[in-house]
């Protein structure tokens, strides 16, 4: 059962909920390590609004985020919410774009920097379908060679163009953006690709890797199609793990 959510008169009760499920989804990444100290982003569509998005504040660690102090800032850049926080400019500009250009289907982004990811990422073959998690998502996923610090609005063309019509980008020698409709539905693509990475790199260390033929890989991403139409993508992952940090600090909420 999803948790319910006290109110804020200050935000519309759809803005609100936007808030907290960011809130929240700041706090379980930093329990499963993905925090990167003050740098990586996620960020949510404002519902019900043209152009805004919720992102963390630049300078909070990912366990002070709460609902209330999330910047809300336009595809401009622009601060149009009550939070007097910058924005880490490397942040805004990718996720920006993605928001502007891209519909639904990134009203919800992350970009980390977690170890495991990373090395994907670094590697030459990138994600190999070397095991279950990593055939989810094969020929489901775009690359883009590193150009720096994405702070450039210029490079969100390049990082669009080869995104394709995926909704995982690897930033070569960088990290990954995931993205999808709804904040429970990204968090479960994260986590999975999470583990893909984790278990590619600890089978690539022991070397001889086992790949998974493609005519098996079809039927794996068959069968879990039809898997993840119950309940909603991630709907009870997400839930779950709320409910985890709820037991650790309930301040998120605030």
């Amino acid at each position: 059962m999803a948790t319910q959510l006290k109110e804020n008169s200050q935000f519309s009760p759809e803005e609100w909920q936007a808030r907290q499920d960011l809130a929240a989804c700041y706090r379980i990444f930093d329990h499963l390590g993905w925090s990167e100290s003050i740098y990586n982003h996620i960020s949510v569509k404002v519902p019900g609004e043209k152009d805004t998005f919720l992102i963390n504040p630049f300078g909070l660690l990912y366990d002070e985020v709460t609902a209330s102090n999330l910047v809300k800032i336009d595809v401009e850049g622009n601060n149009v919410g009550p939070s007097q926080y910058m924005v880490n400019k490397a942040g805004f500009t990718q996720h920006a774009y993605f928001h502007k250009h891209l519909g639904e289907r990134a009203d919800a982004i992350c970009h980390v920097h977690t170890t495991a990811t990373m090395a994907v990422c670094s590697h030459k073959d990138g994600l190999m379908p070397t095991n279950f998690y990593a055939c989810n998502f094969q020929d489901q996923i775009g690359y883009h060679d590193f150009e720096g610090v994405t702070v450039r609005e210029e490079e969100g063309e390049r990082l669009v163009e080869n995104l394709g019509d995926h909704t995982i980008l690897m930033l070569r020698n960088h990290g990954p953006v995931v993205m999808d409709k709804t904040i429970p539905g990204m968090f479960l693509k994260m986590w999975a690709l999470q583990r893909a990475c984790e278990i590619q790199v600890a089978t690539l260390g022991m070397g001889n890797p086992n790949i998974v033929p493609q005519e098996v890989v079809d039927v794996h991403q068959r069968d879990l199609s039809v898997m993840q139409n119950q309940g909603g993508a991630g709907m009870f992952d997400f839930e779950a793990w709320k409910r985890r940090i709820d037991k650790i600090d309930t301040s998120w909420r605030e």
